[in-house]
């Protein structure tokens, strides 16, 4: 944060007019059933990574009219939410109208009530039959990605925005975080991307906005895992290294697009040998991520600095606690560094909370709780816990009190 913006006192959080604020799922965190895609079967296989199967997840494929009423019903004004790939396509060149005719309604069901839809295509999965045919970085992924966009944008031409890949700087850090699992070294934060999956990646992104484009779709672009860096004495250069092929790298890539998404949860800080481990006091429930709310802040500003011209959204902020006081605590903290932020200069349209639901997260099973609503594991029946009171009340005000 700047020292003009710790100047200004608390009260001064407010936002621009016509401010989305919302909260966001995932469709394999959430629907439940997604047996095409290559999670459910990593999930499934032998000696798996996984702490549990995702199984019905929240249920969402169904109840998906009831989450969008919470939402609605809370004061909010956007939904972000995502398509699943291998359900419209659940075998090559096989097309499943009715799960395009699925995604089409969750839109309508959005501007029904009142709720400015925010469409990711892909949300990390892919079908099976693409995963053992090359994946993400194999020859034929750019045609597949750009049919694909095809296949959907009729299910998402209404949206407010859509959002090609979710977060392609952390997906090229996955197989990084998975060969240093199997070797057993200490995974400290979040290390240098794949160079090589980077660049297949964001030659997808390039491919599905060349589609959208084309058919003149809504504002396009992509989200980014957005970070803090933080020097702790004679980190400049590390710091520098890992900002440049993490963010800045993708940023770059994104030049010219309509909007960047931006997904902030914590800071990374280094020093002369590198990467700092968080304290273990200030570790949330989710991959050891310091408890860190003001990084949202300095990583808009980051981006800000680094696309003066391009529109940004926070796409997700949030934290996995058990405690929702704490909860509504690091999201105030967190929405002062953003409302810095833009008075600063950064041009951000809207905040997107994660997430709507206490979900499937990824790796680590149901354990991490980030949701504004509980779910009964066995009845999926949702609670609404007392912050997604309290960030309606937020998007009424259009800001802090």
């Amino acid at each position: 944060m700047t020292a003009s913006a710790q100047s200004r006192p608390e009260s001064s959080a407010t936002f621009p007019d016509g401010f989305l604020w919302g909260t966001a799922t995932a469709a394999h965190q959430v629907e439940g059933g997604n047996v095409n895609n290559d999670h459910w079967e990593m999930e499934h296989a032998p000696h798996s990574p996984f702490a549990e199967p995702s199984g019905d997840a929240c249920d969402s494929w169904h109840r998906w009219s009831d989450d969008l009423d919470l939402v609605a019903g809370a004061g909010l004004n956007t939904y972000r939410f995502s398509l699943e790939w291998s359900r419209i396509e659940p075998a090559e060149g096989e097309v499943s109208r009715a799960a395009l005719d699925h995604y089409r309604r969750i839109v309508d069901g959005c501007r029904d009530r009142g709720l400015a839809p925010i469409a990711t295509l892909v949300h990390f999965t892919m079908p099976r039959w693409m995963m053992h045919d090359g994946g993400w970085t194999g020859a034929k992924a750019g045609d597949r990605m750009a049919r694909f966009t095809e296949l959907a944008l009729p299910a998402v031409v209404d949206a407010e925005y859509v959002a090609t890949i979710n977060e392609p700087n952390l997906m090229a850090v996955q197989p990084v975080i998975g060969g240093m699992a199997r070797r057993g070294e200490e995974i400290k934060g979040l290390p240098v991307p794949d160079q090589g999956v980077a660049e297949a990646l964001i030659g997808l992104h390039g491919r599905s906005m060349e589609v959208l484009r084309g058919a003149g779709s809504p504002p396009a672009g992509m989200t980014l895992v957005g970070l803090e860096y933080v020097d702790e004495g004679g980190g400049a250069e590390p710091l520098q290294a890992a900002r440049a092929a993490m963010m800045d790298q993708f940023l770059h890539a994104a030049r010219g697009d309509d909007f960047v998404g931006l997904q902030v949860y914590t800071a990374q800080r280094f020093g002369s040998d590198g990467l700092i481990a968080p304290p273990a006091d200030r570790q949330t429930l989710a991959h050891g991520m310091e408890r860190r709310p003001e990084a949202l802040g300095a990583a808009v500003s980051h981006a800000a600095s680094v696309l003066p011209a391009t529109p940004l959204l926070v796409t997700e902020n949030g934290i996995a606690t058990a405690d929702d006081t704490d909860r509504i605590a690091f999201t105030t903290d967190a929405l002062r560094s953003l409302s810095a932020a833009i008075a600063d200069g950064a041009d951000v349209r809207g905040y997107v909370h994660w997430s709507l639901l206490d979900n499937f997260e990824w790796m680590l099973g149901f354990a991490p709780t980030f949701g504004l609503v509980a779910v009964d594991r066995e009845t999926f029946t949702r609670t609404p816990k007392p912050s997604l009171a309290w960030l309606g009340e937020v998007a009424r005000r259009n800001g802090l009190a």
